[in-house]
């Protein structure tokens, strides 16, 4: 009877029973991730990182500083939150090639580090001189094909569970960093791509606007040389870059940078707010074009202005509050008020709040490079977690560049770790065929067709020149 028992047991649990062994051959885990090493390839960020990165390359060194930053990069692109998590790759020479081992690793970061400025300017350019390409590449799919580039900038709470080097409480009453970053806006069809990481210990000011001219800088140096000056690159922030500096930094750069800032509801606007007659209002819209229920918008002018560049224009949303929500002190009439600055001349002031308000993919990016290497700073100095920052931002290109490059459909859009479960994690088998070895994918991993139509996508790609 208790045999019995046991059997029933068995054929109706719910997963089958194998047996593991660990002798298999010829096996390759990630083996999607020659989506990445093949997008490096096409992009030449490979050749251009080892060209800037030869000065710190030693006499008789066998691994190649380039190759060593990018395998890093790689590994958090795949999911990894550290730098022995190069081991991922080391495990798989025939698709990553030779990788170097973890203290060859961490000498390289501290190698970099202590070279401070100079190796991270060799990198941008390097990282600049790719993203070029890239963009040419991609064509119409890249974000600069309607000849405008949008930049958000926005502020990270990194999170430090020891006590590292300028690691400072936060303004959320937690402990840690507060990189500023920028992302190109890809819009609705696709994800972003990051252009600026300065860091800054955690108690930096959200509205410091020489932070906010640094980080634009190193935005713009990212950017084709044409889209460095003038309104056909759009710099966009919450009301942290809202300030007088900024803005006026903004208006004097070249024949002047379009910018959309967030403001803070100061006493002032409230009372011009309040004075705005009821036929100056006007009804927001959605993106597909429909009206938004309940939500409207006007244009501030006046004294309100004062001191402010010329040429900005001051525009105000009013919306009822969602049930439950508290009003702040600053909210007028029962209704949720939200302010924001742009110099865009002779655009319907609906149309330009509606591109204020997508200021919110910001937020998708961040999560974004949270998910990947940003969660936390695992290093202990600044000036090695400066050079961490470069890496996780080369690995979120990387995210970026490939969907742009290779990928159709609803599936470009998919973040880091949908790409990583359904494309990266994909298992293979290299077969020898002749002189040949081959790559197989997994045949019934449902996404493996996604994967060969997008490495053949790639293939058709010219090689850099």
């Amino acid at each position: 009877m208790e045999r019995s028992t046991s059997q029933v047991k068995k054929r109706i649990g719910s997963y089958p029973r194998v047996r593991i062994e660990g002798g298999g051959r010829a096996v390759v885990s990630q083996a999607g991730g020659v989506l990445l090493v093949e997008t490096v390839r096409k992009a030449g960020l490979d050749t251009a990182i080892s060209a800037a990165l030869a000065p710190w390359r030693k006499a008789r060194a066998v691994h190649d500083p380039g190759k060593i930053v990018l395998d890093v990069a790689l590994a958090v692109a795949l999911g990894g939150d550290c730098l022995a998590d190069v081991a991922m790759l080391r495990a798989e020479p025939a698709v990553f090639g030779p990788v170097a081992s973890d203290p060859t690793v961490s000498r390289l970061i501290d190698t970099l580090a202590a070279a401070g400025p100079k190796a991270l300017t060799a990198v941008r350019a390097a990282w600049a001189e790719a993203r070029h390409r890239v963009w040419r590449l991609a064509g119409r799919e890249a974000p600069d094909a309607d000849g405008t580039v949008t930049v958000d900038l926005d502020g990270v709470l990194v999170i430090a569970h020891s006590d590292k080097e300028d690691a400072a409480p936060t303004w959320k009453r937690t402990y840690g960093h507060h990189p500023l970053m920028g992302f190109v806006d890809h819009g609705s069809g696709g994800t972003g791509e990051p252009v600026a990481a300065l860091l800054r210990p955690g108690n930096a000011g959200s509205n410091t606007a020489a932070d906010h001219i640094t980080a634009t800088q190193l935005a713009l140096a990212q950017l084709p040389e044409k889209y460095r000056r003038g309104r056909r690159t759009l710099i966009r922030t919450d009301s942290a870059g809202g300030t007088h500096d900024f803005v006026a930094w903004l208006a004097r750069r070249g024949r002047w940078l379009s910018y959309s800032v967030g403001m803070v509801i100061t006493e002032q606007v409230h009372q011009h707010v309040l004075k705005v007659p009821a036929s100056a209002w006007t009804a927001a819209v959605e993106a597909n074009g429909e009206i938004r229920d309940g939500a409207w918008v006007a244009e501030l002018t006046g004294d309100v202005l004062d001191g402010w560049p010329e040429g900005m224009r001051l525009i105000v949303r009013k919306e009822r509050p969602h049930p439950g929500a508290q009003l702040r002190l600053t909210d007028a009439d029962g209704m949720r008020l939200t302010c924001f600055a742009t110099n865009t001349p002779g655009r319907p002031i609906a149309e330009l709040e509606l591109r204020h308000r997508l200021r919110a993919r910001a937020e998708d990016r961040i999560r974004a490079a949270r998910a990947t290497g940003l969660r936390n700073l695992p290093l202990h100095r600044t000036a090695q977690n400066r050079i961490w920052l470069e890496i996780v931002q080369l690995a979120l290109d990387l995210l970026a560049w490939m969907p742009m490059l290779a990928l159709a459909g609803e599936i470009r859009r998919w973040e880091p770790r949908r790409l990583r479960l359904r494309l990266f994690s994909t298992a293979g088998q290299f077969v020898t065929t002749g002189r040949r070895r081959i790559l197989r994918l997994a045949r019934h991993w449902p996404w493996t067709g996604h994967i060969t139509a997008a490495l053949d996508r790639l293939t058709q790609l010219p090689d850099p020149g």
